[in-house]
């Protein structure tokens, strides 16, 4: 009997050195990748859309203590396999750090997490808390490249309802006119808040609800689906409010209170329907003496102390390559040429211009050959970091709700020769329309591709070859002679000037030291 009481002490201080060495490589990832939680955390108290942030690692805690009764009879037992799979994450997160992807970093430091427990507390425990584990994705800010499709089908999805309706109504892109009004489908009417909170509601409901991996998953379709439709449904329900009201409702605050208001009846439906297919908790069904064939293993301080330098691994590595990059660029001064060839400076035809943030030099210039007329606008980036990136969401061609200008058509189409694809964007005001055409120059590359570009810019960080990433952007007027064929002129014409400029500026920055 003594012996017995012995080997369940000796067992219980076992798992608790288990659990002690867990938490101390828990708190060790934490402090490692500080900056890229508080990212995260930041991003989640500036935006609506990913609000719920908050509420993920509460609710992965909540789900794992509902785990209780089996983790109790469940055996800890180190797997030293985990260790094999962690340098994947770890060379994500330094890859995305160096490019300054922010979702690829925190992708990264949250899959550390459940690696950490595979290595610490065994293939047994992570089988138990799989989903908690899982449902930590969630709280990485993602998705906002979801916004351009969902607008698209926003607006195709609304006009299609109001035709039907028997509606006269006139199409541009996103932007679109009845008798009574315009209207455009900006990111706000995108739906994306209410898809990813549908998803993420949808997913923790579908894992409480049901116990079949078919159900689950079902659902989980369910709930991507069906706010994408909802969302169209609400928005041509807001314009035919506005129409039949003669542009008194359904407008302004009400406008959002709405749309609100019918996403939360939308998702009451939701949960109204999957509980039809309810099942019951699956009992608690451990054979007897289950924890007793592992749990009184003694902790691996090897495997701990391994894993404590894999995780510290890719940090150090990414202040060893940041050691080497001068920070700040004082001054650059990027110009551009004024007799480029066959063609000569010329007055601004336009007062717009791209709307790029934390550009280290730019430069705008105007340039006619006989009666074709082309704008060129660079934007120059010593190297991306925070708050500076060619690559980001916020640079673009125009802002949403802008009180001039708007976009109405968007297109990333293929050219003879280099960039060999770029993105092709129509704006129009009162009394202009432009076209423009906008790619990237990496390290001597052009592309189109952000997801490409930014694998470029991770590539010459790794190289440390120092060279800048630069938005190139070409637009001439649209809807006098051809467009399309006064570009393509001026950018086989044109670009190797430019690309000259670029490398000259970049030489020049090195020699000078800033």
């Amino acid at each position: 009997m003594m012996n017995q009481s012995a080997n369940v002490q000796a067992q219980e201080t076992g798992v608790q050195q288990h659990l002690l060495l867990f938490v101390v490589a828990l708190l060790s990832l934490l402090a490692f990748y500080h900056q890229t939680l508080t990212g995260m955390i930041d991003i989640w108290s500036r935006s609506e859309t990913f609000a719920h942030g908050f509420l993920i690692f509460p609710i992965v805690l909540f789900l794992i203590w509902r785990r209780r009764e089996h983790l109790a009879r469940t055996p800890v037992r180190p797997d030293w396999r985990a260790l094999w799979l962690l340098p994947g994450p770890g060379l994500v997160w330094l890859l995305a750090e160096v490019a300054d992807v922010a979702v690829l970093m925190q992708l990264g430091f949250i899959a550390m997490i459940p690696l950490t427990v595979w290595a610490l507390l065994g293939t047994a425990v992570v089988r138990q808390i799989a989903f908690p584990l899982f449902f930590l994705i969630f709280a990485v800010p993602m998705g906002e490249g979801l916004i351009p499709p969902l607008m698209d089908f926003t607006a195709v999805f609304t006009v299609s309802l109001i035709k039907l309706s028997g509606i006269p109504v006139y199409v541009e892109g996103t932007y679109f006119s009845l008798p009574s009004g315009n209207w455009s489908v900006v990111e706000g009417c995108s739906g994306i808040r209410y898809l990813i909170a549908s998803v993420t509601m949808g997913t923790l409901y579908a894992y409480l609800t049901y116990n079949s991996l078919s159900r689950r998953i079902l659902f989980i379709l369910f709930a991507i689906a069906l706010p994408i439709v909802a969302n169209g449904l609400r928005a041509y329900m807001i314009v035919m409010i506005a129409h039949l009201s003669d542009m008194q409702l359904a407008l302004g605050v009400d406008h959002f209170i709405y749309g609100w208001v019918f996403f939360g009846i939308v998702m009451l439906l939701m949960f109204w329907i999957g509980s039809y297919w309810r099942e019951e908790p699956e009992p608690v069904q451990v054979p007897a003496g289950f924890r007793d064939e592992a749990s009184a293993t003694s902790p691996r301080y090897g495997l701990f102390a391994l894993l404590i330098l894999l995780l510290a691994a890719w940090p150090v590595a990414a202040q060893l390559l940041e050691r080497d990059i001068d920070p700040e660029r004082d001054s650059i001064a990027l110009t551009l040429p004024t007799t480029p060839g066959d063609w000569r400076a010329a007055d601004a035809f336009t007062d717009w211009r791209p709307d790029y943030k934390g550009a280290d030099a730019e430069t705008l210039a105007f340039y006619a050959r006989g009666d074709a007329r082309v704008g060129v606008y660079l934007a120059y980036y010593a190297r991306p970091r925070e708050g500076a990136e060619l690559i980001n969401s916020q640079n673009v061609m125009i802002i949403q709700k802008h009180p001039v200008w708007h976009q109405v058509g968007e297109a990333r189409i293929r050219v003879e020769g280099e960039p060999g694809y770029l993105v092709q964007t129509r704006l129009k005001s009162v009394d202009q329309r432009l076209l423009i055409h906008d790619w990237y120059w990496i390290g001597g590359r052009h592309t189109a591709n952000p997801y490409f570009g930014k694998l470029l810019e991770a590539w010459e960080r790794l190289r440390g070859n120092g060279w800048p990433s630069v938005g190139i952007v070409l637009f001439a007027e649209s809807g006098e002679g051809d467009a399309d064929a006064v570009l393509e002129q001026a950018r086989r014409e044109l670009l190797p000037l430019l690309e000259q400029r670029i490398e000259q500026t970049w030489q020049h920055s090195r020699e000078s030291g800033g």
